[in-house]
C-alpha cells in the first residue's frame, strides 16, 4: 500500500537540513524499488526548503511508521510536523519529472 509522508521542517532548520541530507539520501536509497516519488517541499522560489514530501509503498501502516521513525531527518530533529497517509494513486503522472536524457 501507498503512504504518503508529508514532513514539514521546523523553522530555521536549513543547516541541520544540509548536514543530515547525506545520510537521508542514502536511507531513501535503500528504498528506492518502493518509492513512487520523493523531493522536497519548497516556498514559491522554488529553492527554500520547507519540508518533504514522499509516496512510499509499504505491508502496512506499522511498517511506514516503523520507516519514517529511523529516518535521518526524524532522528535529527528536522521535522516540526509529520503527517503520514494511506494513499490511492488514480492518476498516472505526466508532469513534475526530470526528462530522459
Amino acid at each position: 500500500m501507498l503512504f504518503t509522508f508529508i514532513l514539514i521542517d521546523k523553522p530555521e532548520s536549513a543547516d541541520l537540513r544540509q548536514r543530515v541530507r547525506p545520510e537521508h539520501k542514502a536511507y531513501l536509497s535503500d528504498m528506492a524499488d518502493c518509492i513512487a516519488f520523493a523531493g522536497p517541499l519548497t516556498h514559491d522560489d522554488g529553492r527554500t526548503m520547507l519540508g518533504s514530501l514522499l509516496v512510499i509503498d509499504f505491508p502496512d501502516r506499522d511498517a511506514a511508521h516503523a520507516w519514517i521513525a529511523q529516518e535521518p531527518f526524524t532522528k535529527a530533529g528536522l521535522y516540526g510536523s509529520t503527517a503520514v497517509h494511506a494513499f490511492v494513486n488514480l492518476w498516472p503522472q505526466k508532469v513534475g519529472f526530470p526528462k530522459p536524457s
